[in-house]
């Protein structure tokens, strides 16, 4: 079997992080990482195989918006980049998920520290 379909990749982006679509004008704050792919087949199929990333990635959950709304949104690890434009977030589900601390840092109210 090839070595590369079988490595688990470290996820370059963690919980609270906040990204950018690298396509689509959409950006969001991570709020669950899956190693590799794990929706479903439905889904993937939904995807132009033109466009289709691998599924050996990690994939992330975001409270994701665009101009016009907010949602969650499933993204790979190929279609994000860190979004540095400190304009803070408005998805109404960020208060439930994360605190913001003095210098607008988002910290997971469902992690224990360690």
């Amino acid at each position: 079997m090839d070595n590369e379909k079988n490595t688990v990749r470290l996820a370059k982006f963690s919980v609270g992080h906040i990204v950018r679509h690298r396509i689509y004008a959409f950006r969001g704050v991570v709020f669950d990482i899956d190693p590799e792919y794990a929706n479903t087949d439905e889904w993937w199929d939904s995807i132009p195989k033109d466009i289709r990333p691998h599924k050996n990635q990690p994939y992330y959950h975001l409270l994701a918006e665009n101009d016009e709304t907010e949602y969650i949104a499933y993204v790979s690890e190929q279609n994000l980049l860190a979004d540095d434009s400190d304009t803070p977030l408005r998805h109404p589900q960020i208060p439930e998920f994360f605190s913001v601390d003095e210098s607008g840092r988002l910290h997971a109210r469902f992690l224990q520290k360690h």
